[in-house]
């Protein structure tokens, strides 16, 4: 018999549906269910006994202590999955270096953020913010000559980070007519969405090249701070900056200089150094600036996808097979 932790919400919604599953996959398998009480805890007999563990959505943030203190309390506890694509919480580190395997749900939000991603591209290449402020004041503020905004094609977004996410933001940057070059680890591949692929290495000289610095990388030990102020210097004068990424990989201070100075030319802001995003941080006061409260993925077929990514997976481990989307190694 194989034991499954899953959040109440999922027990009552999809119990049924994921014991019918597993027995279709000749799965022995009993669900485990965290109690609704976020202040509940199972028993240690129970947390002894636990081989898998499903982080549903449902679980964050109200039950996220409760999930982790119950698979910390977990010895035979073998694999994770979790709703989310960033691993950069110590959490995870802590299950890697227990020989926990950990999947993420990489991918099932990759189209909602990119669209996210490309509406804050568009407008602030539209100059809405300029309109919005207008319409706040009830003043009628038509842009004129010579304060047209630039057409898009012919333009270049430079995109760091080419997983699903960059990847779809790439394939609809083109759409629009942008260059789009990519800055990635591994080589490129047929259909990668870009007209160049660099490594990491190179970012450095080619940001003299991009009229828009998209990033969509994850947090690791190389990416945090990465972005730095002399990196944004080396930014074309008016360039945008557009983060879905993690807040941690931009210094932030440097960022907001830039952005005052009028070196940048905007941003969209998704994620932040510390977030909830202070209520004194001058980012909400500047004009050239566009922000979302680290929601960009926010879809309601986003569980679903999710859903899917894990059935797919317990079969891969119950005959076991490569498990998709495996983290190897430490995170942070």
């Amino acid at each position: 018999m194989t034991t499954l932790l899953v959040s109440h919400r999922l027990h009552a919604e999809r119990g049924a549906d994921l014991a019918a599953g597993a027995r279709r996959l000749g799965l022995a398998l009993e669900l485990v269910v965290l109690p609704a009480d976020p202040e509940g805890r199972l028993s240690d007999a129970d947390c002894a006994r636990l081989d898998l563990a499903f982080f549903s959505s449902d679980v964050f943030p109200q039950y996220s202590r409760q999930f982790f203190s119950t698979v910390r309390k977990a010895p035979t506890l073998q694999w994770l999955h979790v709703f989310n694509a960033g691993v950069d919480h110590p959490i995870y580190t802590e299950m890697l270096q227990r020989g926990v395997r950990l999947t993420t749900s990489a991918g099932s939000t990759a189209i909602p953020i990119a669209q996210t991603a490309i509406t804050g591209l568009l407008m602030l290449a539209r100059n809405f913010p300029r309109w919005l402020s207008a319409q706040r004041e009830r003043r009628w503020d038509p842009a004129r000559m010579p304060h047209f905004p630039r057409d898009l094609p012919g333009q270049t977004a430079l995109i760091v980070g080419l997983g699903s996410i960059g990847s779809e933001i790439a394939r609809l940057a083109r759409a629009l007519g942008l260059k789009v070059i990519g800055v990635r680890r591994s080589p490129q591949r047929p259909g990668d969405p870009v007209d160049e692929l660099h490594p990491p290495q190179k970012l450095a000289e080619l940001l003299p090249r991009a009229d828009w610095l998209i990033i969509a990388s994850p947090l690791t030990a190389e990416t945090r701070g990465m972005i730095n102020a002399d990196l944004l210097a080396r930014l074309p004068q008016g360039a945008r900056i557009i983060n879905i990424g993690r807040g941690e990989i931009i210094d932030e201070t440097a960022m907001i200089e830039a952005l005052r100075s009028g070196h940048l030319g905007g941003a969209y802001l998704d994620v932040f150094e510390k977030e909830p995003l202070p209520t004194e941080s001058p980012l909400w006061d500047l004009p050239n600036v566009l922000i979302s409260p680290h929601n960009s993925a926010a879809a309601s077929g986003n569980d679903e996808r999710v859903y899917q990514m894990f059935l797919a997976n317990l079969e891969h481990w119950q005959h076991k097979q490569a498990l998709t989307n495996e983290v190897r190694g430490a995170t942070t």
